[in-house]
């Protein structure tokens, strides 16, 4: 693996270092509950059981994890990657190939600032100093969202969004404040969620929660010159019970826009990617791309694997196997032996799509016209637009991630051929953005659909309308083992989508397959920051 890109040395502004504040606050919290604190503190030598071979499928970051974590304790590990490129889903493509060119997060590019498993890694592989604040989606008041009435700045958008929420209304007889309060629970879920899930949640929300928060004093809440912006962050949290109270399929939803709306979201500046790498470089064992699992069979003592290599398929018996690709590629390969109940969850787990189309920009012209980062939001099935910070040499550009979408959004978008996706995803965010169509303004496209890509088949699982009794029936029966086939991956556990379920699934695995094994002194080689 190639060194670590680091970027130019720069002040730390002061957001930066509240950023960093938040994060070493939940680091000290966090750190004697993560596994890489109880083994990165472990001595030279270690109680372990007589090493064991694994075979680890996918170099995701789950696998990566697995992988370190495994040899940590003395076992010998493998990594088998069908693609030509690690990481899964972590995904920071390059507009160019030295340490200035100009990048996109393709794939995860946040990291809520309660995410301990993935900030402990962070910080045991040296990377603390990239930790910079995510501006998201409603963070800056000068980025543009969506209404009947077209575009409107966001901090002029509450008469409008009041308006078109009221319309919606069954009846009257609510609080200015409580309008205020569904007003912008509804215009985040509205930029967030999937068409499919729209209206229902609007329901939901005036129906449900409308209903829940009668009685309750609002007005600590309400933000702005004009107080007529809603705390939804502060308020969910002075009032946990509400979201407790709500059903399993709005609890779900109010989670997911929490998360994605937070004003504590971290990022890697220089690129998510340096959390993959630094994981591989840690890795003795080989981490073998190009070797496409298609089939498994779990056997009483081992597995055996079936390996693509050009024309054939090479068996390879295994001792133990821990597999971490998602169920929507496992249930593509030849399965036997599983259990019923395995291959039912396997079949049901529900992935959606996401897709990401980003344009390399002569110039970042959204600070001209006032946009310091963050989002828009612009409607239609381009979805969000994000204005990500502008890093390494200016003169390379920078890079405007002209659309994220989910859902069925997504799957519209992504289905298109590339071309006319990035033609179609041009013309909808020039009307916002009319300095797009100036001659030479656009210099290079990309993008990735990851409900058609062939390594994914989908974005992240979804559990939205599954109550938690559910959801934790379903996390149970994809992380059980096979015998001597264990499973790892998001849709293993209880924070689906974010590479904190990844990084939990993994510690969950190894404690699994290490679980039973006879105990002896196994010297074992650290590595030292």
């Amino acid at each position: 693996m190639g060194a670590v890109r680091l970027c130019p040395a720069r002040r730390e502004p002061a957001n930066e270092l509240h950023a960093r504040a938040r994060y070493e606050g939940c680091l000290a919290k966090c750190r004697p509950k993560t596994m890489w604190a109880v083994l990165s503190g472990a001595p030279s030598e270690v109680a372990v059981a007589s090493q064991l071979r694994i075979t680890i499928i996918g170099a995701g970051v789950a696998g990566l994890v697995a992988a370190y974590e495994l040899e940590q304790l003395g076992h010998q590990v493998e990594i088998l990657e069908g693609s030509s490129r690690i990481g899964g889903r972590i995904y920071t493509h390059r507009f160019g190939s030295d340490a200035s060119a100009p990048f996109v997060e393709l794939g995860a590019m946040r990291i809520p600032s309660h995410h301990r498993n993935t900030l402990s890694y962070i910080h045991q592989l040296g990377l603390d100093h990239k930790l910079e604040t995510f501006k998201t989606l409603f963070s800056d008041a000068a980025a543009y969202h969506f209404t009947d009435a077209g575009f409107v700045r966001l901090r002029h958008a509450a008469q409008v969004l009041v308006e078109e929420f009221r319309a919606r209304l069954a009846g009257d007889g609510y609080r200015d404040e409580e309008i205020l309060f569904g007003t912008w629970l509804t215009a985040i879920g509205n930029a967030i969620a999937p068409a499919n899930f729209r209206d229902s949640i609007f329901e939901d929300i005036s129906l449900e929660l409308l209903k829940l928060v009668k009685g309750i004093d609002l007005t600590p809440f309400l933000r702005g010159d004009h107080k007529d912006r809603f705390d939804l962050h502060g308020f969910f949290a002075a009032y946990p019970h509400i979201r407790s109270s709500s059903s399993g399929r709005l609890n779900r939803f109010i989670d997911d826009i929490l998360n994605e709306t937070s004003p504590d979201l971290l990022r890697l500046a220089g690129g998510m990617d340096q959390l993959v790498r630094a994981l591989a470089e840690r890795i003795r064992g080989p981490i073998r791309c190009g070797h496409e699992v298609v089939g498994l069979a779990v056997r009483d003592h081992d597995v055996l694997v079936d390996i693509r290599q050009g024309d054939h398929i090479v068996t390879k018996r295994c001792d133990y196997v821990l597999c971490t690709i998602p169920f929507s590629l496992l249930r593509r390969l030849r399965l036997c032996g599983f259990s019923e109940e395995k291959l039912a969850v396997i079949r049901n787990v529900q992935y959606w799509s996401a897709t990401k189309v980003a344009f390399l920009c002569a110039e970042p012209f959204w600070v001209r016209d006032g946009i310091d980062g963050g989002a828009s939001f612009i409607g239609g099935r381009v979805r969000q637009t994000y204005y990500p910070p502008v890093e390494g040499d200016p003169d390379r550009g920078a890079v405007l991630l002209a659309s994220y979408t989910m859902g069925d959004d997504a799957d519209v978008i992504g289905g298109m051929d590339p071309s006319r996706r990035h033609a179609v995803v041009l013309h909808e965010v020039s009307r916002m953005h009319p300095e797009l169509l100036a001659p030479g303004m656009v210099r290079d496209v990309v993008s990735l659909a990851w409900g058609q890509h062939r390594w994914s088949c989908g974005g992240g699982v979804t559990r939205w309308g599954k109550d938690a009794a559910a959801c934790e029936e379903e996390r149970a029966l994809a992380a059980r083992p096979e015998k001597r086939l264990f499973f790892a991956g998001e849709h293993c556990s209880s924070t689906t989508a974010w590479m904190e379920g990844a990084i939990e699934s993994a510690i969950h695995a190894v404690r699994e397959i290490t679980r039973d094994e006879p105990r002896t002194p196994v010297a074992v080689a650290r590595h030292h920051m």
